[in-house]
């Protein structure tokens, strides 16, 4: 595989492309193939079409599936463990009637959503939103048992938006580097832009799609008991351990940037360890040990009863984590194929101005290989020696960085792991996904671009 070269040009590489996608939503949507086996038999039909060598083909296609797995699976089983744990004890419930209580039905996706940012901000996309996940789908049964995205997008969204913008997310950290961008300013000025972003791209848009697609709440902790618990935990002790992983996966974060800044050094033992607590799956291990303690034995319940709650948890999860898996698998077949390359030498040379190319090779990367962070390492590699040459103020330098993490969100589907996490963790089919989640991705793409339009103007003025 090192020594092969892809000798198809940009063309004929998109239209297998775009032809691989198609066949796709043919298999799930008319013929109704499991998403599964209709997503490896795609990869790899289009790992032969684009003539990847055929004794690479295995190892490419394991390897996108592993690497995939690697990380959504733990975060996904340990979040559903979590879950469950929360739901089996009452706590959910208990949450959920104080915060209804508190912001009332009407406001509770609003308040959701903005509890959604703050812990966005050390939190990585799909660790946050797992962990949400039980406590969003019982504010929702609450509410209202047929409107989970109602609740379930804002949230969702919230946690896209501090992701993409904001460091010290890798995306934004990434591109910084590459633009040699003043961190603090980008972190300021993603800031400013990230709520009005959230607010149309997740609570606007979410409401007004609940209002004409009614889906139930998902009963992926396990079933729904309609009796409370007697023993319940209190609201207090539920937000004490949701906030564990938070405060954890903050020190790894934390250290990470002040690293990077040369503040604290990596070789202290003290140092790596506190980084290892603060990974999202080790920190969500943690968690589930403390929840396993605090909603389980300290409630009377032995061993054996907790273990069958835990198991229970797993068995709803298994297809999401095999259909991720498998999504990254097709993303990793685009990838290897060279598309992204081609595509990336068709578009440097457009003449256009700096802040807008490198968006514009951003979304097609995006929307040809599925990967969000391919996408924006390549568009600011490219964009790259355009800006050190460029005379930009650093607000300017700033700017393009957040409209290159911008464009590598774009309308995120097939290709695209992230849109399976969230589509079959919500429970909702492939077009549902696409009706719902793939805009609230263009959406979010085109504002933060816009935003970083008139962040670019301001810094041309000072």
């Amino acid at each position: 595989m090192d020594d092969w070269t892809q000798t198809l040009g940009t063309a004929p590489l998109l239209a297998i492309a775009a032809g691989a996608i198609a066949l796709i939503l043919i298999l799930i949507i008319w013929l109704k193939v499991h998403a599964f086996l209709a997503l490896i038999i795609v990869s790899l039909v289009t790992a032969f079409v684009a003539g990847i060598p055929v004794s690479a083909i295995v190892s490419t296609l394991t390897g996108g599936f592993g690497g995939t797995l690697g990380t959504v699976a733990l975060l996904v089983a340990l979040g559903a463990m979590l879950g469950r744990l929360i739901e089996h004890s009452g706590g959910a419930r208990a949450l959920a009637e104080m915060f209804v209580r508190i912001f009332g039905e009407k406001r509770a996706p609003f308040a959701l959503g903005i509890t959604s940012l703050v812990l966005g901000f050390p939190m990585f996309f799909d660790a946050g939103l797992v962990m949400m996940l039980p406590i969003i789908f019982a504010i929702a049964r609450r509410v209202s048992r047929t409107n989970v995205l109602l609740f379930g997008l804002p949230a969702a969204a919230a946690f896209s938006v501090m992701h993409v913008f904001l460091p010290p997310h890798p995306g934004p950290v990434s591109a910084s580097e590459l633009y040699g961008a003043n961190l603090g300013i980008v972190l300021l000025a993603g800031l400013i832009i990230a709520f009005p972003v959230w607010y149309v791209s997740g609570y606007l848009w979410g409401t007004f799609v609940a209002k004409r697609i009614q889906l139930p709440v998902p009963a992926l902790f396990g079933e729904i008991d309609d009796d409370q618990p007697v023993n319940a935990p209190k609201p207090g002790t539920v937000i004490a351990v949701l906030l564990l992983p938070m405060f954890l996966i903050f020190l790894n974060t934390g250290l990470s940037t002040l690293a990077s800044a040369g503040a604290v050094s990596t070789d202290d033992t003290w140092v790596q360890v506190l980084i290892l607590l603060g990974n999202s799956a080790v920190a969500l291990l943690i968690t589930v040990i403390v929840a396993t303690i605090v909603f389980g034995f300290r409630r009377g319940e032995k061993g054996t009863a907790i273990e069958k709650v835990v198991d229970s948890s797993l068995g709803p999860v298994a297809s999401v984590i095999l259909i991720t898996g498998a999504g990254g698998m097709f993303g990793a077949v685009l990838r290897a194929s060279g598309i992204g390359d081609a595509l990336a030498d068709s578009l440097g040379d457009l003449g256009l101005p700096v802040i807008v190319a490198a968006y514009i090779i951003a979304v097609v990367l995006r929307l040809a290989q599925g990967s969000a962070t391919v996408a924006l390492v390549t568009a600011a590699g490219l964009a790259a020696p355009a800006v050190m040459a460029g005379d930009f103020s650093p607000l300017q330098i700033a700017a393009i960085t957040l409209a290159t993490a911008a464009g590598s969100v774009f309308a995120g589907h097939v290709n695209d792991s992230g849109f399976w996490l969230v589509g079959r963790l919500m429970g909702m089919d492939v077009k549902t996904t696409l009706k719902t989640w793939t805009v609230q991705q263009a959406i979010e793409s085109v504002l933060g671009f816009l935003a970083a339009l008139a962040v670019f103007g301001v810094g041309a003025l000072i």
